[in-house]
């Protein structure tokens, strides 16, 4: 069981748009099966992408409402309707603000074996698959909040004693 260090706001590999999975390989077994053993070892939460690992490539994995699951090279599709809820991140320990999401989400993608899959969902599954498709996009829930959600997010941000430590 191999669980790897997450990487926190501030990290520029965060910040950078993964690059697609082109071989499928043990290599990407390897990455699957350390960010599902990362995933596990953080109970209560419902993903990690491959960067929050510093690893730059296209993939996650997930553990949401009964779903467990990995996508390599993502593609979503979400539904106009929205819900309300509370998001966090691993990647911004303990923080916790409102964020609007689409209320239903489509990813398909493939499998570690290069098989295509689709995995659909509503509630936190779909809120758990747009929070990693961004992950992998280089953006962080917190890019979405508005205003003085926005505002207070950043000011405790700021505050936590790990924010100091971030390069």
């Amino acid at each position: 069981m191999t669980i790897r260090p997450i990487r926190l706001i501030g990290d520029a590999v965060l910040r950078a748009e993964c690059d697609p999975v082109r071989t499928f390989d043990a290599e990407l077994w390897a990455l699957v099966t350390d960010l599902m053993d990362t995933l596990l070892g953080e109970p209560g939460r419902a993903g990690v992408a491959a960067n929050q690992i510093g690893v730059a490539a296209a993939v996650f994995v997930y553990d949401a409402e009964g779903q467990r699951g990995h996508v390599v090279n993502p593609s979503i599709t979400l539904s106009e309707e929205l819900q309300d809820g509370d998001e966090g991140c691993l990647s911004i320990p303990e923080l916790f603000f409102p964020t609007p999401r689409a209320q239903h989400a489509t990813v398909t993608g493939f499998d570690q074996h290069g098989e295509p899959i689709t995995v659909s969902g509503s509630g936190f599954l779909a809120r758990a698959l747009q929070h990693e498709t961004d992950h992998l996009a280089g953006k962080l829930f917190v890019d979405g909040l508005r205003g003085q959600t926005r505002r207070e997010a950043l000011r405790e941000i700021r505050a936590t004693p790990w924010a100091r430590r971030t390069p």
